[in-house]
């Protein structure tokens, strides 16, 4: 082992900074041996046939967080061997996504840079008598193939010569016979307990127009055919991959030892499964194209376009990743952990303003008319130098609805007839009046006076109540929408259906509510798409990508409420079951 392979090794197995798993063990113990001459090469291999979610997020915090904690490389590859389900949308989201993580890649792959190198290899098969042109169908196919408990049986075409299936092949790849009606399958062991060794397809005649070659290719190669050969293309070290492929890792070792090309290590580990979500390409599609949701980035998916949308920072998602672990075995993630993530983020970083949604008026009578009063408002109590900001105040505020009540409940200690509170950097007010629509009934404002001797910072400040809330002043407040964003499924496991029903019956028909009308300070008039900030008492919001100078919109991302670390509470205590 040289001197640089040996201090990589040293400067891992000694790293304390990051927890230790058993795929970071296993790259430890290769550079220590001098596995691969100390070399890390990784990658992180999406098929553009959808955008990326969270799922996703975790196997790209770990292929490039384990090159990057070793000193090696990680590319980004498309394997793009399926043209109908491809776009240039899905690769452009894909490389946004990853960066918005934090993460730059070694080198941009995709595999149709190998789509020859990928032919020579086929027919390197079938002249060595391990590859055969195939008529048969699919269903066909499908009665040959058997059972978990059956073996299959033989093709009728697996005895063709190598002569005859150079031909045949070539003539698929020239475009001569129509699509589906042959394939080329691997000759492995129709007799093999593991169906996946069962003879596999390695191409098939399709014509579709690819997004990168165009119309150059009538025949592409399977998944299961292009991923190991494309690792081994680029010298990839350790082919980490989630637990579903841990069944092929036999047929992918077939292909490369068939072929004597270099033999990455795939490494498999149990995929993300989180509450309250579908994490399933094909469900994800179909929400959007059955306009379940608005699109891909619609703030209730799971996608990382839709958490960026509605206010996730990248950070919160790496601490996320970092804190689940990577295990071998299969588990559900509460989503309250990833909620509670973005809070300890958001609680450093996002100035606190204060917005009233559902505005109640309220006059102060002893407040002198045309009087304004700018109040200082401290912007983050967890960062000093984020400094403070001057914030209005008027004869005529808003306050919350359900922040009065006229027969207020017992344990209500906010505004009620004759009761008082303190607003947020400013008096002790006291409900003194009511007045009502005349035609409905309903309460169109109070009327309240102020102790002008309670100003927040003054020497009576101190004087108690038992309740602070907070206000906008009417007349410099900025309208806005906002958008409440709640689960997207009502039940943990959204596949927990009845009978005759499916996981769509699960859909939150309450999952967003939009109000209109609600009022922000004015310092929020100059916010912009991406900006984040802590309601107080509210949750933290994030100004949505359709907001304009105009119409201002902001998207909860989080309430302040914290379940998870409710749970992790109880958990210490020994009192959860």
């Amino acid at each position: 082992m040289d001197s640089q392979t040996e201090e990589k090794g040293k400067k891992i197995v000694g790293a304390e900074s990051a927890p230790s798993h058993f795929i970071r063990n296993i790259v430890s113990e290769d550079i220590a041996q001098g596995k691969n001459q100390g070399r890390v090469h990784t990658r992180f291999p999406p098929e553009p046939n959808g955008y990326l979610h969270i799922g996703h997020a975790k196997s790209i915090c770990l292929n490039f967080g384990l090159a990057g904690e070793f000193a090696g490389q990680c590319n980004l590859r498309f394997d793009d061997t399926n043209p109908s389900k491809e776009d240039v949308e899905y690769v452009d989201s894909i490389k946004q996504d990853v960066r918005w993580l934090g993460f730059q890649w070694h080198g941009e792959y995709y595999a149709s840079d190998y789509f020859e190198q990928l032919y020579q290899f086929a027919v390197q098969l079938i002249r060595a008598g391990k590859a055969f042109v195939c008529d048969l169908d699919g269903d066909q196919m499908r009665q040959y193939r058997g059972t978990l408990t059956e073996p299959g049986q033989n093709s009728p075409y697996r005895e063709r010569s190598v002569e005859e299936n150079l031909d045949l092949f070539q003539r698929m790849r020239a475009g001569e016979f129509p699509d589906g009606s042959r394939t080329l399958r691997a000759k492995v062991d129709m007799a093999s307990p593991n169906i996946n060794l069962r003879d596999p397809v390695m191409y098939r005649v399709l014509r579709a127009t690819h997004h990168r070659t165009g119309d150059q290719w009538c025949i592409y190669p399977t998944y299961d055919f292009a991923h190991g050969q494309s690792d081994s293309l680029e010298g990839i070290t350790h082919s980490i991959c989630t637990l579903e492929f841990e069944d092929h890792r036999p047929l992918y070792d077939w292909f490369l030892e068939q072929l004597g090309i270099h033999h990455p290590q795939q490494i498999e580990f149990a995929r993300l499964n989180l509450t309250y979500t579908v994490l399933s390409k094909r469900k994800l599609l179909q929400l959007v194209q059955h306009k379940q949701v608005s699109g891909w980035d619609d703030p209730r998916m799971p996608t990382l376009a839709g958490f960026r949308r509605r206010g996730y920072t990248p950070q919160a998602i790496r601490t996320f990743c970092e804190r689940i672990g990577v295990a071998k075995r299969t588990s559900t993630v509460d989503i309250a952990m990833l909620d509670h993530c973005l809070r300890e983020d958001l609680n450093q970083r996002a100035p606190r303003v204060m917005a009233v949604l559902r505005p109640l008026k309220i006059v102060l009578e002893n407040y002198p008319d045309g009087q304004v009063e700018q109040l200082d408002a401290v912007n983050n109590p967890e960062d000093p130098a984020m400094g403070s900001r001057s914030v209005p105040f008027s004869r005529t505020l808003y306050i919350e609805q359900e922040d009065f009540r006229e027969e207020p409940p017992k344990g209500f200690f906010r505004l009620s007839p004759g009761k008082e509170v303190r607003l947020r950097y400013a008096y002790i007010i006291k409900c003194i009046g009511i007045e009502r629509d005349p035609s409905t009934g309903e309460i169109r404002e109070l009327r309240c006076t102020y102790d002008s001797e309670t100003k927040s910072g003054s020497a009576q400040s101190g004087r108690k109540v038992k309740a602070t809330i907070h206000w906008v002043s009417a007349a410099h407040a900025v309208e806005a929408e906002v958008r409440l964003y709640d689960r997207l499924f009502t039940k943990e496991n959204p596949d927990d259906v009845a009978e005759g029903s499916d996981w769509l019956a699960n859909i939150n028909a309450k999952s967003v509510e939009r109000l209109n009308s609600c009022r922000v300070e004015p310092c929020l008039a100059a916010a912009k798409a991406g900006d984040q900030f802590q309601f107080e008492r509210l949750g933290y919001f994030c100004v949505d990508i359709e907001s304009s100078p105009s119409t201002l919109v902001f998207n909860r991302s989080v309430t302040l409420r914290d379940t998870w670390a409710k749970i992790e509470k109880t958990n210490r205590s020994g009192k959860l079951s």
